[in-house]
């Protein structure tokens, strides 16, 4: 079998869909890692600095270089290369290798045409191929092949057609200046240098450059694997309006959709229910479980949807199940004796939340904030928190562990003084006026010594927004009958936010 090389020219920039007559150049770490045609044609090259590409072309476009977005723009290519041929080997954003059918599309001149002509049809109108015994010489090949064309280096000439290539070609920097420095300007040369030497002087590495540069490429295709398809759809002929009948014909697709996952050792932890009406998608919604999903599961979700939503207001055409997260069956098995308690609790609440509704069952989760009211969170039973405020970044003046273990819905006034009786406030740098001395954890209750007091923790909150700007401090007080508060005091005013146990 042997390998076709196809290669898109400047990807970086093709992938950031830059007009082609436009100067424009990507840069990564102060260099020139890509350029467009008309920019070469100023004297822009690869490897050039910023200041120098700017220099040669002041009407220069600067992008900012983004792996992420060249891997996802290649995607499309890959794809349709491979409805033609599996087994593609994507090496890098913009160049990718096969083998060579022998005899499928009739030889490999054409099959390199047809794959050219699906690629341009995706408004690629560079593309080069070559096709060679060895990816490496194959690459190469499609380097110095013409736009929309193939370069076919012949069964066994691999070693003859790298021979007068630059050893710049093996694209290792630290090889490449240190053959230079050597008197070995070419691939060829380098190939006649004996292996023995080679590892001696070069190591390894060196030695795997020599075998590229003999034709003796040692890389075989690593062929991606597409995955398989999860979603699992059904489609209502005719529409049906009502929630019941809809559920019930889903359920034998729930059910093969957890079985199609359970046979590749997979459980879904997370799904995205969509719902078309009228030829045109009505809901869409990701729902968790924090386990994972079975199909009785997967049914209550559908039903709520539709019995939540305003935006289904006509006939039900189809309904989707979207896996959007699953994870290895092992990672949720039950262990040799089931989970017990567990188990019974969550069957238990999962029976009264499809009694009562998705959200008529909800949990205490922690988020990000300053007071112990701020950082209290209800949501659905079983969905991840993942709108609330991360509670890992820095909270300026949040309160130290451990958290008070009651707060309060409506946080009673109290009233804190000093020893001669004068009230205790903070200034604005967060000095103590005075040492809190005796206090009333409510107005109407009896004063208590304070037998020990920690803080202030001051807060300054919406400094920018004058309606909204809040400045207050938090204390810890002790009282002698060993009762302990979260007490708060915002001007001259205080109040009982929480208290210990």
């Amino acid at each position: 079998m042997r390998t076709l090389a196809v290669w898109c020219p400047d990807w970086p920039v093709v992938a950031a869909r830059v007009p082609v007559t436009v100067p424009a150049a990507v840069i990564a770490g102060g260099e020139v890692l890509a350029c467009s045609p008309a920019a070469r044609l100023e004297g822009v090259r690869r490897g050039m600095r910023r200041r120098d590409a700017q220099s040669r072309c002041p009407e220069l476009t600067l992008l900012d270089h983004r792996p992420e977005l060249d891997a996802r723009a290649f995607e499309e290519v890959l794809a349709a290369i491979e409805d033609l041929t599996p087994g593609v080997a994507p090496l890098r954003p913009g160049l990718c290798a096969l083998r060579v059918p022998p005899r499928y599309h009739g030889g490999e001149r054409e099959t390199a045409a047809v794959i050219a002509e699906r690629v341009v049809e995706l408004g690629l109108w560079d593309v080069r191929l070559g096709i060679a015994d060895g990816m490496f010489a194959a690459e190469q090949a499609s380097r110095r092949a013409l736009t929309q064309d193939v370069l076919i280096v012949a069964p066994g000439g691999s070693a003859d057609f790298l021979a007068d290539l630059p050893v710049e070609a093996a694209d290792d920097t630290a090889m490449v200046d240190l053959l230079r420095r050597l008197g070995v300007r070419t691939l060829g040369a380098f190939a006649s240098l004996a292996a023995g030497d080679v590892r001696t002087r070069f190591g390894d590495h060196g030695m795997l450059l020599h075998r590229l540069a003999r034709g003796e490429d040692p890389h075989p295709i690593s062929r991606r694997s597409m995955p398989p398809e999860f979603t699992a759809g059904l489609t209502l002929e005719p529409p049906v309006e009502l929630v019941e009948p809809i559920v019930f014909s889903l359920r034998r697709t729930a059910e093969s959709f957890v079985q199609r996952l359970a046979d590749h050792q997979l459980v879904c932890t997370a799904v995205t229910v969509e719902v078309d009406a009228d030829g045109a998608l009505a809901s869409s919604r990701t729902w968790r479980h924090p386990r994972w999903f079975s199909s009785v599961d997967l049914l209550d979700r559908v039903r709520w949807q539709l019995q939540g939503t305003d935006t289904v207001r006509a006939p039900v055409d189809a309904v989707r199940l979207v896996p959007e997260e699953t994870h290895g069956l092992g990672e949720h098995a039950e262990s040799l004796f089931g989970s017990g308690p567990d188990a019974e609790v969550e069957r238990g609440v999962a029976r009264v939340q499809s009694l009562l509704g998705h959200d008529a069952v909800q949990a205490v989760a922690v988020q990000g904030g300053r007071g112990p009211a701020d950082r209290q969170r209800l949501v659905p039973w079983g969905e991840r928190d993942d709108t609330g405020r991360p509670a890992g970044r820095p909270w300026p003046g949040r309160l130290p562990a451990p958290a008070p273990a009651t707060v309060f819905d409506s946080p009673p006034a109290a009233v804190v003084v000093g020893a001669e009786g004068q009230p205790v406030g903070v200034s604005g740098r967060g000095a103590v006026s005075a040492a809190p001395a005796r206090f009333r954890a409510t107005a109407d209750g009896d004063w208590q010594p304070v037998a020990s007091w920690a803080g202030p923790w001051p807060v300054d909150e919406r400094w920018w927004d004058e309606a909204g700007a809040r400045r207050l401090a938090r204390f810890q007080v002790v009282g002698v009958d060993g009762s302990a508060w979260l007490m708060v005091v915002e001007g001259s005013r205080w109040w009982t936010e929480a208290r210990y146990d």
